[in-house]
């Protein structure tokens, strides 16, 4: 099997357990707590419920799903990758198919605020492991991952922001109540995407080494990051080395490590939280 058809059947796995685990959240959760996720999928919601409601026309929510995310789907396949956007269209269309045939799961829970605290946590399980499978629930994933890649910082929380609106639009049509409940769900969810999706989240490092040269090498073997050397000397001992700067993707974080101490197991390594970087940067292409 050569590794192109391995990764294809990999990233079809995970994405296809993510779909699962998202319509779960929708099913079991936010539509049995009648709340609203923020989104393209409490948009979802929100139009069924008044179509329904008001009109008496009845169209599911993953058909409403599919709709709305077309347009976000031909500029993600037009400004983030080709690879990507077909594997994001596999996980929203597998989305939008077991919600629409998925009966609650957990019918016996009916306290709101567990509703709303499990439901987060699964629906952000549901998207985090897309998005560390280099895919995406569409919507405003595409947006959020447009953003980060253009400014390489984390979109999330500003994503979160933004959804503030769908969720008084629920609000003000549906009652504050369950628009609070609802902001749990999403709050919950933002965080657990946070923590699974690192790819725009960056570290410094710097190294001191007697062995700079060495170091660099095994380092670029498996990065394409810049590295400084600056010359330094011990305090203490007055002997000479080298401290090397760099900064690096945090899911690189182990992979460098692992490089530097190859070399030299005696380096001494400090390592900072990046909050943004402001000029040439390399950051892998999601493709």
């Amino acid at each position: 099997m050569n590794s192109k058809l391995k990764r294809d059947i990999t990233m079809t796995f995970w994405v296809t357990l993510s779909a699962f685990i998202y319509a779960i959240a929708i099913t079991s959760f936010a539509e049995v707590g009648g709340l609203y996720p923020a989104g393209f999928g409490g948009l979802s919601r929100i139009i069924s419920d008044l179509l329904g409601t008001y009109l008496d026309i009845h169209i599911s929510f993953g058909t409403l799903y599919l709709i709305l995310n077309i347009l976000p789907t031909f500029l993600a396949f037009k400004y983030i990758g080709k690879y990507f956007t077909i594997f994001s269209i596999l996980q929203y269309v597998l989305s939008s198919f077991f919600a629409s045939f998925m009966p609650p799961l957990f019918t016996s829970v009916t306290d709101p605020l567990l509703i709303a605290v499990f439901g987060g946590l699964i629906n952000g399980l549901g998207v985090g492991i897309a998005l560390r499978s280099n895919a995406s629930t569409g919507g405003t994933d595409f947006i959020s991952i447009f953003v980060s890649s253009r400014f390489n910082k984390p979109a999330w929380n500003y994503i979160m922001a933004a959804n503030a609106i769908v969720l008084t639009l629920a609000g003000l049509i549906f009652g504050w109540q369950i628009a609070l409940y609802s902001i749990i769900y999403q709050f919950v969810s933002t965080q657990v995407i946070d923590r699974l999706h690192e790819r725009y989240k960056m570290v410094t490092l710097n190294i001191v080494t007697a062995k700079a040269d060495d170091v660099i090498k095994n380092v670029l073997k498996g990065t394409r990051h810049g590295i400084t050397e600056i010359k330094t000397e011990g305090a203490y001992s007055h002997s000479e080395y080298t401290m090397l700067y760099t900064v690096i993707n945090r899911y690189q974080q182990r992979q460098v490590i692992k490089a530097v101490l190859e070399v030299d197991p005696r380096a001494f390594i400090n390592i900072t939280k990046t909050v943004q970087i402001v000029g040439n940067y390399y950051q892998q292409p999601v493709d």
